[in-house]
């Protein structure tokens, strides 16, 4: 395998900063965790309040996205912002107005131009019960967040998977309701409320409020809390068929732990940075390369190779040699201060580890030449081939083992209510 130039790792945050150059981190079996599908999202979120996960089912065919959006406890926060963007779609109909800032700036919004929104057409029947292209489209922005950098809308590649995914979390989200009916299970007035405050307090301004209750209520408070009521109904079924019976004891994750010791164990690694001199890329190339050098650009290159080595001597530091980085490396590794964090030893090329695998951490090494690349490195730390300790691994497996449960919850209760019931995709 050979060291990345061309793209750096995608950042994990503060703590796989601090970590990476210390030589730690969670392990490869833990850092790549199952894909939660569209039957995984937290059950509070369901009917317009999605968890901040969310994914695909595996017949969508695509890797679930996770949210930018802000978390908040209210009620339909996405279904909220979800109607932002169906009114977005209707963008010939209100671009006969000048252009406010948002679709919400003038109060004559809402009357003059909710009706003006192509009226729902149904896209499935659930035991009768009709779902429209509009609880389709809002549970597609759930599940892609990015529409608004889209114009609303959604990549091509992409959209029939969106679309399958939330239709059947669409359907789900009725067969829960269903049943939750069925078994008579009832909200209080007192917190059905209390939703409907917290709901209203979501949005800017009063303006606001009615546009989205003239487009998803026909203007009637009451249909609202029907509404209201729908969702808090899937939560509190969902609460007693899946999340009720998810925890995972500390006790299970040891017996997982014990059970599949091969899975926590780190690979010998090393944790470096990179200062690097590139060659020239051929015309109409994506990457550099090397058998496009000429010998007056080789010298070049090594000219600068060289000035770029007397500069890394004399750094100390991590931060020292980054900030080198930044400033003269030439892979695509510099914005993150030649930061490689933790490589296995089984991905660097072998010029690279017969070098550091001589180094001591805080040594910078002479010029490697790699695929025609001349490369400096910084070792900041050698990782032993290890096991992790079961307490390193503690909270962070049952957390995963949880999400697993739930999964499987979720998509168990999703067959059985399936199983009698007559579903119609339109």
């Amino acid at each position: 395998m050979k060291l990345r130039f061309e793209r750096p790792l995608a950042d994990k945050g503060p703590r796989h900063v601090r970590e990476s150059r210390e030589g730690r981190g969670f392990g490869p079996a833990m850092e790549n965790g199952p894909s939660l599908g569209a039957l995984a999202p937290e059950a509070r979120w369901l009917q317009g309040l999605k968890a901040q996960l969310v994914g695909l089912p595996e017949a969508a065919g695509l890797k679930p996205r996770p949210s930018k959006v802000p978390r908040c406890d209210g009620v339909f926060r996405h279904q909220a912002l979800a109607v932002y963007f169906l009114i977005a779609c209707c963008a010939p109909v209100i671009a006969q107005q000048s252009a406010p800032p948002t679709p919400f700036a003038n109060a004559h919004l809402a009357s003059a131009h909710a009706p003006s929104l192509p009226a729902p057409r149904s896209v499935a029947r659930v035991n009768g019960e009709v779902l429209t292209d509009r609880d389709l489209l809002r549970e597609m922005y759930t599940i892609f967040p990015y529409a608004k950098q889209h114009n609303g809308g959604f990549p091509q590649a992409m959209e029939s998977g969106i679309r399958r995914g939330a239709l059947k979390m669409i359907e789900f989200e009725e067969l829960v309701y269903q049943e939750a009916k069925r078994r008579q299970m009832t909200i209080t007035p007192q917190r059905i409320a209390a939703s409907e405050k917290q709901f209203r307090q979501r949005f800017e301004s009063e303006p606001q409020y009615e546009l989205f209750l003239q487009t998803e209520a026909g203007g009637s408070e009451q249909v609202l809390r029907a509404k209201i009521k729908r969702s808090l109904l899937i939560e509190e079924l969902l609460k007693e068929e899946v999340n009720d019976k998810s925890p995972v004891s500390v006790a299970e994750a040891k017996a997982f732990y014990e059970k599949n010791p091969e899975g926590f164990r780190l690979p010998e690694s090393y944790a470096l940075q990179t200062i690097s001199i590139l060659p020239p890329r051929a015309a109409g190339a994506k990457l550099p390369s090397a058998a496009a050098t000429t010998p007056e650009q080789l010298k070049q290159m090594r000219g600068r190779a060289q000035e770029a080595l007397k500069q890394a001597k004399a750094t100390k530091t991590f931060e020292e040699f980054g900030l080198l980085a930044e400033k003269i490396s030439e892979d695509d590794y510099r914005v993150m201060m030649g930061d490689h964090r933790t490589t296995k030893t089984a991905d660097l090329p072998p010029e690279v580890l017969a070098v550091v695998s001589k180094m001591l951490p805080g040594q910078v090494s002479d010029l490697i030449e790699a695929d025609g690349v001349l490369t400096i490195v910084r070792l900041n730390a050698h990782n032993p081939s290890r096991m992790q300790k079961f307490t390193e691994v503690q909270e962070e497996l049952r957390t995963r083992m949880q999400s697993n449960k739930a999964e499987q919850l979720r998509h168990e209760l999703d067959a059985r209510l399936r199983k009698n019931a007559k579903i119609e995709e339109l």
